[in-house]
């Protein structure tokens, strides 16, 4: 990252992980050689990710965790309030990469407060890194503006039906890893923003084409057009076998006109929400310490 601190290029998220799957999902991933695990406040699954940390029996150097504050606490004193609770769930010392969930645009604020907040920590060396989710062109040069740390990451919704070129490239116009979350593209089955759209980017004849080539499944051929793009990506999986499957993406590279291919699947649709929308009206609850 742009402050010489190492993130593995691929994670296990677990948002939509449930409390009881998130502990063996964790141990799980570890095993097969993961060594980055990305939670968030709004989760509610940190406790079962510093639980599956410690069974899995790694040392804590050798596992980076990403944790995420949730806007019901954006504000300075709130933020620095928030971190210690998700610190204390985690059963960590230190986090090391802390991220803004979203932008807010519409208490904009209150969110240049926390990431201030989120400077001071890494000043004290609680977090290693620190950085956005969600975060578009504009959003991020009005943040960097009034910031004294331009962020290391931004995690963004990311997938072949929506690779945000835009974003891309602000990004790396700044140093900032562009990090993807929904890397295969789930966000387009279970939850859609267009119910009657609904489409599976590993479907796609393209994908499963390559797929055949290459003697991989189509999520496999996904991710790695993640990894020859230079991103970094945190596929959800609660199952053993489907974690192994993910993570075994490195021993094969796409030629850049296949990456190009799949790149012409883009429908510029985003299947999440839409970040110049997201507040605390829309999503109307709080993190509980």
């Amino acid at each position: 990252m742009n402050n010489g601190v190492k993130m593995p290029a691929l994670g296990l998220g677990v948002y939509q992980s449930s409390p009881e799957q998130t502990v063996k999902a964790v141990e799980s991933a570890i095993a097969h050689g993961y060594r980055l695990i990305d939670t968030a406040a709004a989760y509610l699954n940190e406790r079962q990710v510093g639980e599956g940390i410690v069974r899995s029996g790694i040392k804590r150097s050798e596992v980076f965790v990403t944790t995420k504050l949730w806007i019901s606490d954006y504000g300075y004193e709130s933020t620095l309030r928030a971190f210690d609770a998700s610190l204390r769930k985690l059963g960590l010392d230190y986090v090391d990469l802390y991220l803004l969930h979203w932008p807010v645009p519409s208490g904009f604020e209150a969110t240049v407060a926390s990431y201030q907040a989120a400077e001071k920590l890494l000043a004290n060396g609680r977090v290693r890194a620190i950085g956005v989710c969600n975060f578009s062109a504009k959003h991020l040069e009005n943040l960097i503006a009034r910031a004294k740390i331009v962020p290391a990451v931004n995690q963004v919704e990311m997938h072949p039906f929506f690779i945000q070129r835009a974003v891309r490239d602000a990004d790396t116009r700044h140093g900032i890893v562009t990090q993807s979350w929904s890397p295969i593209g789930g966000v387009n089955v279970y939850a859609p923003s267009n119910p009657n759209t609904v489409k599976n980017p590993l479907e796609h004849p393209v994908v499963v084409k390559l797929a055949a080539k290459y003697g991989k499944t189509p999520a496999q051929v996904v991710l790695r057009w993640h990894m020859d793009h230079g991103l970094s990506a945190i596929p959800k999986s609660v199952r053993p076998e489907r974690i192994a499957e993910n993570i075994d993406i490195f021993d094969f590279s796409l030629t850049a006109d296949e990456v190009a291919a799949i790149d012409g699947i883009d429908s510029g649709v985003r299947g999440g929400p839409d970040p110049e929308l997201v507040d605390t009206r829309l999503f109307n609850f709080s993190i509980k310490d």
